[in-house]
């Protein structure tokens, strides 16, 4: 638990996302618009609201895998370690996959998991994020979609924790601690 008090302030309303989602589901399915079907491969746990509501929104075949994937452990700052915690069930050799990630921040995570996964010879490989920190950006990794640009705060809601606080909420808000 975080050991400062704070306050969230909306950054991106649920209304927004819901209406964002839509139109990127719009996209995606153009996109793949010939697939037998779509591994959509959400990188866990921070992806896993915004993964449900966007296969919800895409009218292909689907077949839903997950991946962990970590970098920050409970603090606010990338440690530049990428690690795999937990791995795909399944094969994807020859399929089209697009890989759900909440937030780009540093680029390491998204980047180092786009080249894990292309060793196992997808058919196709995109990415998609809901939220985008381009200021922040450590190594050269652009998603193919994303949802919003966001400024340099830490965030969260829809998903995205502050040491696994606040994911319930229906909107991304940016953290403000409250000076002593």
């Amino acid at each position: 638990m975080p050991d400062r008090p704070y306050v969230i302030d909306v950054l991106i309303s649920a209304k927004a996302i819901a209406a964002r989602i839509e139109d990127l589901a719009k996209e995606i399915e153009a996109e793949f618009s010939d697939t037998d079907k779509l591994v959509v491969v959400g990188l866990l746990r921070g992806s896993f609201v915004f993964i449900a509501d966007l296969v919800r929104e895409i009218d292909l075949p689907i077949e839903v895998d997950f991946l962990e994937a970590s970098s920050y452990g409970d603090g606010m700052e990338t440690t530049r370690e990428v690690r795999i915690l937990k791995d795909l069930r399944g094969q994807i050799e020859g399929r089209d996959v697009l890989i759900v990630e909440d937030i780009v921040d540093s680029g390491y995570t998204l980047s180092r998991v786009t080249d894990y996964l292309k060793t196992r010879s997808p058919a196709r490989l995109k990415t998609i994020a809901l939220l985008d920190k381009p200021i922040r950006r450590e190594v050269p990794f652009q998603a193919d979609w994303i949802g919003f640009e966001i400024p340099d705060e830490f965030v969260v809601g829809y998903g995205i924790d502050f040491a696994q606080r606040n994911r319930n909420l229906p909107f991304i808000g940016a953290v403000k601690f409250i000076q002593d």
